[in-house]
Order: structure tokens, then C-alpha cells, then sequence
């Protein structure tokens, strides 16, 4: 059934990252570093397929109207989201973790450039995620209509929320499970007949 292979494509992801939540260190000190390090490398191909919360409900050709360009917005910004958060990922979670195991004395002026570099990849990730979210939005209710606004508000307040949560527990879990909710929510209104008939030249809706 289309639908339930949806909801798991939008929910892999986020439910993923909410359980990694769960065992994720507090703050990075020597005895966690390697977990901390281990933790993240697992996470690296895990953070982009967030965006398929975003791909799935707009999938097919982008039409040449005001659905097709907010599909296109939102599909480069749902890849500025995987580029710049993966960077964070790397940075502030394998590079911290690696220097923070064994910079000896001197990790802490390697680990907090480190974070500080990484903070701003996640805040770049988040904001493009969140204008993602908002283009897509455009584009669902213009062609499903406002039965998808449910889903926009809870992932507009998991994008607010994402912007110093990470996956942290307990916030960032409870964040990550929103997005899956969110995500859910966008893929039952998506299934659903669209508004109006698609044209010849376009992709099914």
C-alpha cells in the first residue's frame, strides 16, 4: 500500500535519529569521546534522509506553475539542510569526539573551534530545513489544500525547536518524533486526491 510505504519513508529517518537520542552523551568529555566520535560517524548517512520528509509528498516532474517553484525551492533547500548539517555532524561530532580522545592537554583549543564551526553549519542546516518546510507547504496546499497545515505546524515548531535541540535528551528526541508526526501527517494529506485534475503535461499528483 502507497501510504504505509510512505509514512515509513518520511519516519525512518527522524525515528532513527529520536532513538540515537536516547544514548546521546550530554556533553562531549574524555570518557565519552569515542562513543561520542562512534555515535556520530553511524549518524552521517542518517541526517540527509530527514529530507525525505520533504521529497516524498512532492515527488514527480515540477510543474511550470506556482506548485512546480515552490517544489523546486523547497527541493534545494531540503538539500542545503543535508549538506550543511551533515557538516555539522562531521565537524562538531567525529572531528570534536576524535580531538577531544586525543589532543591531551591541549583538546580544548582544537574541541571548541571545533563545536563553534559546527554550530554554524547546524544553524545554516536548520534554517534551510525550516524554508524548506515552508516552500513545500506552498506547494501542497496549493495542490491538496489546507488539510496539509496540520503538518506544517508541527514541523515549523520541530524546525524552532531543532535550532538547539540537535537530538538531545529529552528535547531533542521529542523533537525528532515531532518531525516523524509532522512528516506522517504531510504523506496522509498527500495521499489523498489533489484539488483539481493535473494537466496533460503533468506529473500525477
Amino acid at each position: 500500500m502507497r501510504l504505509v510505504r510512505d509514512i515509513v519513508l518520511v519516519c525512518a529517518a527522524p525515528l532513527v535519529l529520536a532513538g540515537f537520542g536516547l544514548g546521546h552523551p550530554g556533553g562531549l568529555r574524555p570518557h565519552n569521546a569515542e562513543h561520542w566520535a562512534a555515535m556520530h560517524i553511524w549518524l552521517l548517512p542518517v541526517w540527509p534522509l530527514l529530507a525525505l520528509g520533504l521529497v516524498v509528498p512532492l515527488r514527480g516532474r515540477p510543474r511550470r506553475d506556482a506548485v512546480g517553484a515552490a517544489t523546486v525551492v523547497a527541493w534545494v533547500a531540503g538539500f542545503g539542510y543535508a549538506v550543511y548539517y551533515t557538516g555539522l555532524d562531521a565537524v562538531a561530532g567525529i572531528g570534536a569526539g576524535i580531538a577531544e580522545q586525543h589532543g591531551g592537554e591541549q583538546r580544548r583549543r582544537v574541541v571548541n573551534p571545533l563545536f563553534h564551526t559546527g554550530d554554524a553549519l547546524g544553524q545554516a542546516g536548520v534554517w534551510c530545513l525550516t524554508a524548506a518546510v515552508v516552500a513545500a507547504t506552498v506547494a501542497l496546499v496549493l495542490r491538496y489544500g489546507a488539510r496539509v497545515l496540520p503538518g506544517t505546524a508541527v514541523l515549523l515548531v520541530c524546525c524552532w525547536s531543532f535550532f538547539d535541540s540537535h537530538i538531545f535528551h529529552p528535547r531533542g528526541v521529542v523533537t525528532m518524533l515531532g518531525f516523524a508526526l509532522g512528516f506522517a501527517l504531510w504523506a496522509v494529506a498527500a495521499a489523498r486526491p489533489a484539488k483539481a485534475r493535473t494537466g496533460a503535461g503533468d506529473a500525477p499528483a
